[in-house]
């Protein structure tokens, strides 16, 4: 069931929205309902505000903007340790006070788990991306640092969720504790048929991870028992969208999208 598109506030033209997650820091520009600009750091906890401000504003000038275009910003992090930093950056270099998504803020749709608090904001705005975007229900999948699965219910209820290794960390964790193994590229491989280290690396955690990812929407489908859209994200979903049909909408910016309806919700401020 599609639900009704929500727009963004209407007083507010230029957004910027910021995701920042374990390991990038993702920068999206909207202008109105239009996403003009993404732009990726490296997550480190270690960058003073005076970094982060010049890295947002040069990438404001790659984007043909000043920082006196910028009507508000809005932020989702799961990383406490860079929020300071940043959000002094965000101060000091475009003069606004950042939105920032968690308790107390309006979303749209409710949490009904064990502990609504230890959902992740990115998390969150993903969901309500998919659900006022797609519909509902819709089960979201978010392949970053960690994998996720979240249900949303046709009204708009978080109901469960799954969370587990992503497959860039268990890669890691593959070369990091073995002493002859290399890092290797995250890459659908040409054959299962491998005949080389490399190879038989890349091959393996493909193929094992589409394989967790079939059997958990297949295992939602089962305990749920109605049909619901399957919705994936992240940066790491590109790798997986084409090669299986349990997956119905792969989308890149559905975190902008949520943190941009979100934004909308709140924009009295």
């Amino acid at each position: 069931m599609m639900r009704p598109r929500i727009t963004i506030h209407k007083g507010i033209r230029m957004l910027v929205a910021v995701d920042i997650g374990n390991t990038n820091i993702v920068l999206g520009f909207l202008d109105g309902d239009d996403i003009i600009g993404t732009y990726r750091i490296t997550t480190k906890s270690n960058h003073t505000s005076d970094e982060y401000g010049l890295m947002i504003t040069q990438f404001l000038a790659l984007s043909g903007l000043r920082p006196s275009d910028i009507d508000d910003v809005i932020i989702a992090s799961v990383v406490p340790k860079v929020m300071h930093s940043f959000r002094a950056s965000i101060i000091k270099f475009l003069n606004i006070n950042p939105m920032v998504v968690g308790p107390g803020i309006k979303t749209g749709i409710n949490i009904r788990i064990d502990d609504p608090k230890s959902l992740g904001s990115d998390c969150l705005a993903d969901c309500v991306g998919a659900y006022y975007t797609y519909g509902g229900p819709v089960l979201v999948a978010d392949f970053g640092t960690a994998t996720t699965f979240n249900y949303v219910n046709d009204e708009g209820v978080i109901t469960c969720g799954l969370i587990t290794t992503g497959i860039r960390t268990a890669a890691a964790a593959l070369w990091g504790e073995t002493a002859q193994l290399p890092e290797v590229e995250i890459t659908k491989p040409k054959s299962i048929l491998a005949t080389g280290t490399k190879t038989a690396m890349q091959a393996g955690l493909y193929y094992n991870f589409l394989g967790g990812i079939e059997r958990t929407i297949r295992q939602f489908r089962m305990e749920l028992d109605e049909p619901f859209t399957v919705v994936a994200t992240g940066g790491l979903g590109r790798v997986f969208k084409d090669d299986t049909e349990l997956i119905d909408v792969y989308d890149p910016e559905l975190i902008f999208k949520g943190m941009a309806l979100i934004h909308s919700r709140n924009s009295h401020r």
